[in-house]
């Protein structure tokens, strides 16, 4: 019986020293295959990063190519707001310089058509009250209306005188008188008409200012 309990025990002794062999022969199989795949992600990495480069490569060549175009933009939107502002500036100056030569020929033939327009109010103040019933007394008189209307409608007012006060910018004095009555520097008589073409002085009234 002893016997017995000895083999068993040499038995068992057997079987853990195996079990022992097999676990420090498994080991280094494992360790080797974590070498193994350590190697295998480093070259897998290695393999990759030409990659990696190459798209970083060409997120960079995209970018520089939107930033590129965005100046592009940028410099076409300028170039086109100068050249619209310097248009606009030349239609303006068109427009302006237009006027002036408008309003420079029209003052020209209104300073033509004045002394005409004189004659007809000096022939028809010279005429008696039996006279204007005559047909070409009145003929006269609307042919006087009519060229009055015209020259309203193109701009030209006469300017006010007799009872305002003298303004060099507008009268041109050619008498003067002593009347208290009237006050200081007011003007008492016109000799002839002023005119006004929009905010010029066409014609300045003769005037008698009291002093």
């Amino acid at each position: 019986m002893l016997d017995n309990e000895q083999n068993e025990k040499e038995l068992e002794e057997t079987a853990f020293e195996d079990e022992v062999c097999e676990a420090e022969e498994e080991q280094p199989a494992q360790e080797e295959e974590t070498v193994e795949e350590t190697s295998e992600t480093a070259e897998d990495e290695k393999a990759k990063a030409p990659k990696k480069k190459e798209r970083e490569l060409k997120w960079t060549k995209k970018a520089k190519a939107k930033e590129e175009a965005e100046e592009k933009i940028r410099e076409a939107n300028d170039k086109y707001a100068r050249l619209f502002a310097e248009f606009d500036n030349f239609r303006k100056r068109s427009e302006k310089e237009k006027t002036q030569r408008y309003d420079f020929g029209a003052k020209d033939m209104i300073e033509r058509i004045l002394p005409v327009l004189d004659n007809f109010e000096r022939g028809l103040q010279g005429i008696s009250e039996e006279q204007k019933q005559d047909s070409f007394v009145q003929g006269m008189e609307m042919i006087y209306k009519q060229l009055v209307k015209a020259l309203e409608d193109a701009g030209v007012k006469p300017i006010e005188a007799v009872g305002k006060e003298f303004n060099p910018d507008f009268h041109n004095a050619v008498m003067h008188v002593e009347d208290e009555e009237a006050g200081d520097n007011m003007i008492v008589e016109e000799f002839q008409k002023g005119y006004m073409y929009k905010d010029q002085v066409v014609r300045y009234s003769m005037v008698k200012v009291a002093n």
